[in-house]
């Protein structure tokens, strides 16, 4: 089956796996038996995994357990978001590698892969969101644990934000007009469209200097655009620095130099 680490629909592909204790990967409760913990869970070095329109996003997951006959295997690492969404991994494909740490404890690893454009699947912009991290691990003595949700993660629309400061060169006391755009990515179409209604700052820093200040807030307009004004003082860098949502990371344009007279 390979590396199943795509967004896809649920159903078919879950009912063709069946976990090792009776039911699927995306079914199973939380049980166990025996004195098996899982420890620590990690997925993305604990950073939001960021998706965009067109490339495949790798993120890896270590779980660390631990068992007094030490660790036998992660049977599967299987993440869901909203429906239809989830990736998973399995150790029968050879995609998780355990590696001990002592002589009761491992640490399980393996890579999600996350495919805006995967052609066995669709994922729609609900995917966005909060997701569980399942995982099932066994013990050298038959202990098992398994977590519906051993932790959970972010998965968020990759973000763009753009600026330009004009005129170029400027009159000292003259007005400079600062435009942009703040766009993400929707997982529909496969393309960036405009993110309407959100907070953005317009920020300075002096040529010299090596920190940005906030000159204003404004907020994008019903197309992601941004434009507002202000008088020419001296010579500096202008950037749009958006803070992020829950659902989209924060992002900084680059800073477009304006030479004042």
């Amino acid at each position: 089956m390979g590396t199943i680490g795509r967004f896809a629909l649920l159903g078919t592909s879950l009912a063709l796996v069946a976990g090792a204790i009776g039911t699927t990967a995306a079914q199973a409760a939380d049980g166990g038996a025996g004195d098996i913990t899982i420890d620590k869970v990690v997925v993305n070095g604990g950073k939001p995994v960021v998706v965009g329109t067109t490339k495949v996003v790798s993120a890896k997951v270590s779980v660390t357990a631990t068992d007094d006959s030490g660790i036998a295997e992660t049977t599967y690492i299987s993440a869901s978001g909203p429906t239809p969404n989830y990736a998973q991994i399995w150790a029968d494909d050879g995609d998780i590698t355990c590696v001990e740490v002592s002589a009761t404890t491992s640490t399980c690893s393996g890579t999600l892969t996350f495919d805006p454009q995967a052609s066995t699947g669709f994922v729609d912009n609900n995917a966005a969101a909060t997701w569980n991290l399942r995982t099932l691990v066994s013990a050298n003595d038959l202990d098992y644990i398994h977590r519906d949700a051993a932790t959970t993660f972010k998965v968020q629309r990759a973000s763009q934000l753009t600026v330009n400061a004009s005129p170029e060169p400027v009159k000292k006391g003259k007005t400079i007009t600062v435009t942009g755009k703040l766009s993400r990515a929707n997982w529909e179409d496969n393309k960036y469209h405009g993110y309407t209604n959100q907070s953005v700052k317009l920020q300075f820093r002096k040529k010299g200097s090596s920190t940005y200040t906030t000159v204003k807030t404004i907020k994008s307009n019903s197309t992601g655009n941004l434009k507002t004004t202000l008088t020419a003082s001296t010579d500096g860098y202008f950037r749009y620095s958006f803070a992020g949502t829950a659902t989209t990371p924060a992002a900084n344009a680059t800073g477009d130099f304006v030479d004042v007279q």
